[in-house]
Parts: C-alpha cells; structure tokens; sequence
C-alpha cells in the first residue's frame, strides 16, 4: 500500500473499525520510504493492550518519541482507558509530531484522536483512502462562509 504522510504532522484514520485495522496492516515497518521513494525511513509501530497500564503507555509513547523513526504509526494505544487517561495519551501521540516525522494513529476512539490531529485520512471496506478534511469554520444550516 503506498501511502503518504506529511512530516510534522499528526494524522488520524477515519471510517469503519475492520477498514482502519485493514490499513495498519497492510503498512509494514520495513517499507517506509521517502517521498521520492529511494531512501528508507525507519518506522515504528506503537501498540498497547487494553489492559496495559497508563504508565506503561506513556513510556511507550515517549520511548518512540525519542527514537529515530521517521514514521510512527500509533495503533489503539488508548484502548481500555477511560477518558481523561485517553486525553492525557492522545496528548502525549500529539507531542511525537515533529519536523522530519509523521504520525499516524488509528484509535479505537478516532472522534478523541481527532482533538490532536492535523489532518485524518478516511479508510472504506473497499480499501480506498481520502483525505479527510478537517478545521474551517462550524456552519450552522443555512450559513455561508464569509
């Protein structure tokens, strides 16, 4: 699956649970390339378990933060948790977000995830992706934007 991800970003995969899991399969570690496809990039893949302890996560998180991976892919390390540990990991996937690495995360609560997104991409059962976006002005029905 090729796919690409912009540096310095946090982006967030939307649709169907089965669709999200699909893509974070289909992506391996050891194929990470550079956008003209000649270099590899290290990746790591970032995990929990949903009976994995809050600090067990966020040494996760910040050990991949500190690494040298160009791509992070974050996969349900808020699984399990309730909601304020949820935001206080989201917080610290947001803070692996630097120039030179991208970070994609599929969570099992994707709406959270969105709070520190940058961009998300949608996935269908298909297989298909598109670019989600996202920011802009909240419309009410009947509102143009100005």
């Amino acid at each position: 699956m090729g796919l690409r991800l912009p540096l310095g970003d946090v982006t967030v995969l939307l649709g169907p649970d089965a669709a999200r899991r699909d893509v974070m399969q289909a992506l391996d570690e050891s194929t990470g390339r550079c956008a003209s496809g000649q270099a590899a990039l290290p990746v790591v893949r970032l995990t929990a378990a949903p009976t994995d302890e809050l600090a067990e996560r966020l040494a996760a998180v910040r050990d991949a933060g500190r690494g040298a991976a160009s791509i992070v892919l974050v996969e349900r390390v808020t699984e399990g948790l309730a909601g304020a540990d949820r935001r206080v990991v989201l917080t610290a996937v947001r803070g692996m977000a630097a120039p030179g690495r991208a970070v994609l995360v599929d969570d099992a609560d994707p709406v959270a995830a969105l709070s520190i997104a940058d961009g998300a991409l949608r996935a269908d059962g298909a297989g298909n992706l598109a670019v989600e976006p996202l920011g802009g002005p909240d419309l009410l029905p009947g509102q143009r934007a100005s």
